[in-house]
C-alpha cells in the first residue's frame, strides 16, 4: 500500500475514536441523555462498521489468497442491514436523539475530512519548501 494511503487509513482509524470520545463527552456535558446516546451509538455504530470494513478489505485483498468481490458485497450488506435495524429500533423506542445520532455517524466522515486536510497540508507545505 501506498505511504500516504497508509498514512491516511491509520490516521482515520485513530481519529475515529478521537473524534467518538471528544464529541461523546461534549455531547454528555453540553446535552440532554437522548441526545449524548444517540452521538454516543452513533459512532460506536459507524466507527465499528469502518474497522470492520477496513478488517475484512485486508483480508480480502492479500496477495496469496484474494477473496471474491462477491463475498466482500455480502459482508457489507450484511453489516449494512443489521447497522439499519440497529438505527430502527435506536429510533422507534426514543432511546436516541435522531439528530445526536445523526452527529455519531458523522464521526467517520469527520475523521476523513480531517485526514485529507492534514494530508493537503503536509503536500502544501512540503512543496512550498
Amino acid at each position: 500500500m501506498n505511504t500516504i494511503q497508509q498514512r491516511l487509513l491509520t490516521f482515520v482509524t485513530r481519529s475515529n475514536w478521537v473524534l467518538l470520545a471528544a464529541v461523546s463527552l461534549l455531547g454528555l456535558v453540553a446535552s440532554t441523555p437522548a441526545f449524548a446516546r444517540g452521538i454516543i451509538f452513533g459512532g460506536l455504530i459507524v466507527t465499528i462498521n469502518f474497522h470492520l470494513l477496513a478488517h475484512t478489505l485486508n483480508k480480502a485483498l492479500r496477495p496469496k489468497r484474494l477473496t471474491s468481490p462477491n463475498v466482500v458485497l455480502i459482508k457489507y450488506y450484511i453489516r449494512f442491514i443489521i447497522s439499519g435495524v440497529i438505527i430502527f429500533f435506536l429510533i422507534s423506542q426514543q432511546v436516541v436523539n435522531p439528530i445526536g445520532l445523526f452527529i455519531g455517524l458523522s464521526v467517520v466522515v469527520a475523521s476523513i475530512i480531517l485526514a485529507t486536510m492534514v494530508e493537503l497540508k503536509k503536500l502544501i507545505f512540503k512543496e512550498a519548501v
